[in-house]
């Protein structure tokens, strides 16, 4: 029966990672394993699994059949290890998480880090991408997002913080150029600004209820780098529209000064999502409550 299983689960990675080779990869096998595991699946079950050429295999219609029973059975085991492990205070396994690349860096991964080493049998793997990754294809545990999330079939979440923007600028440029005091001082002084594809992103600022303001200082640096524009701030060269756990350290560094605290600051939530399961995983939970817990220290300056 092991060995079936075991077969198995070659069979799913084959089909879902599209051909022998990949499969191979994937699990750390010959593409010759991969492929007399199949053959030996084909003997055992009578059928013909997938239609090979020397370029691709493509599943036929038993095996299309016999690949969606699979993938039930394999999420029955899923389950089943998932519900033994919610037991548990101890956690184990391997946890996929998908981030952000700067806020992962400077936020997230210093949690689960931490987390990783309390639980010293838990495998952590983080991916950092700013690009919106399919988690239940790619595969993934959770993913931590900023701003609202689209609506995705399958998908549970949870918001872990309320994050603001600031107005900020370094010592220097304020005794040079003085300190805005309103919206409308903006457009007296000099900026450093998002910008990509030659558009630039406005400043936003809530109004209560009514459209928000939008403001576009003056500006002859634009970076599409949130790091690079801090270093800028900090080095004098002009106000900066940031988000509070980006400046915090320089805040309290002295290098950098936050403005315009009177005025409404854009607040934007930090999201954790995962797929819909009948049992969350304990490593799954212990990772969504450490950055719940930690995440909203770092909205504030």
């Amino acid at each position: 029966m092991s060995d079936a299983l075991n077969g198995v689960s070659v069979f799913v990675t084959a089909v879902e990672t599209g051909g022998f080779s990949a499969a191979a990869a994937k699990l750390h096998l010959s593409r010759s394993a991969v492929g007399k595991t199949i053959s030996r699946m084909e003997a055992r079950l009578g059928v013909r699994l997938f239609h090979r050429t020397t370029r691709s295999q493509s599943l036929t219609e038993d095996g299309q059949a016999y690949f969606e029973h699979c993938l039930r059975a394999l999420e029955a085991l899923r389950a089943g290890d998932q519900m033994l492990e919610s037991g548990r205070k101890e956690a184990s396994g391997r946890l996929r998480v998908s981030v952000p690349v700067l806020f992962g860096r400077r936020c997230v991964a210093p949690v689960l880090n931490a987390l990783a080493r309390r639980h010293p049998k838990l495998e952590l793997e983080l991916n950092f991408t700013d690009q919106v990754v399919d988690l239940v294809e790619d595969r993934f545990d959770l993913a931590i997002r900023n701003g609202r999330p689209s609506e995705g079939a399958g998908l549970k979440t949870r918001i872990l913080a309320l994050q603001r923007m600031t107005v900020c600028a370094s010592p220097g440029y304020i005794e040079q150029h003085g300190a805005p005091r309103t919206l409308e001082d903006l457009d007296r002084h000099h900026a450093v600004v998002y910008g990509r594809g030659g558009k630039v992103k406005s400043w936003i600022f809530p109004t209560g209820g009514n459209a928000p303001t939008e403001v576009a200082p003056p500006n002859r640096l634009r970076f599409d780098d949130l790091a690079a524009i801090t270093d800028a701030a900090a080095d004098g060269l002009g106000l900066a529209w940031l988000p509070c756990w980006l400046i915090r350290d320089r805040v309290h560094a002295g290098q950098l000064v936050p403005l315009l605290l009177d005025c409404p600051r854009m607040i934007f939530e930090t999201h954790a999502l995962w797929p819909e399961a009948p049992h969350l995983p304990l490593r799954v939970r212990l990772a969504i409550d450490a950055l719940a817990t930690a995440l909203p220290g770092h909205a504030e300056l």
